[in-house]
């Protein structure tokens, strides 16, 4: 009886306690590299300016493929896909940069930055979370892409877009979950013996006679 009425109070107690529950942050890049915000990496491409900001400015910026592990290099195969989707579309149909980037083959990069920023959270009844019978995960952040083109030595193309503010809500019930794992509990039990016919610490029981077959003469 008192235990049971332990487990009462420590589940009314789990039930309103969210914050037992638990919650991740994950964010793409080194640390120290990336921005701690999307205002912040759109602050960082408003101020690069085609046809003046420089590669050696790239770097101070920290918008160097060798240092930042969110910037990917894109081929020049790649970047034409990006643009010219159908055949419908020709050259003379790009923006100028984009067009002089692909005209100048090797002599002009394109850099892609991809940064995503989340945090996941449980929230809700403990109780009911860690009986794994309702559980609620928030997940908020941010996402940003940014897309730059550089010709011998200097911007001369940008590009910019993603998601400000990333918001989603994930719910499981599972109202068989408690049930489940006192099956998977009581197999256990079986296989390691507990619970078997013969108690521990019994008499043991006495052999059997053997069986004796008589051939009738």
């Amino acid at each position: 009886m008192k235990s049971r009425t332990l487990l009462v109070l420590a589940v009314g107690a789990l039930a309103g306690c969210s914050s037992l529950l638990p919650k991740s942050k994950e964010t793409t890049g080194a640390p120290g590299v990336g921005w701690q915000s999307y205002r912040d990496a759109q602050r960082a491409f408003d101020s690069i300016v085609p046809g003046k900001t420089t590669a050696a400015e790239l770097g101070v910026m920290q918008l160097d493929p060798r240092a930042n592990p969110n910037i990917t290099v894109l081929p020049r195969h790649e970047l034409m896909q990006r643009f010219i989707v159908n055949a419908s579309i020709a050259m003379d149909d790009l923006d100028g940069g984009v067009r002089d980037c692909l005209e100048a083959r090797e002599q002009c990069r394109a850099l892609e930055v991809n940064q995503t920023a989340t945090q996941k959270k449980r929230t809700g009844n403990a109780a009911l979370d860690m009986a794994k019978v309702y559980r609620e995960t928030h997940t908020s952040g941010w996402r940003f892409c940014g897309l730059l083109l550089v010709k011998d030595g200097v911007v001369i193309y940008k590009l910019t877009s993603g998601q400000p503010a990333i918001h989603e809500v994930a719910q499981d019930h599972d109202a068989l979950a408690p049930l489940q794992t006192l099956s998977a509990k009581l197999k256990l039990d079986t296989l390691n013996g507990i619970g078997g016919g013969s108690s521990s610490g019994g008499a043991p029981s006495e052999p059997q006679a053997p069986v004796t077959a008589f051939r009738r003469k």
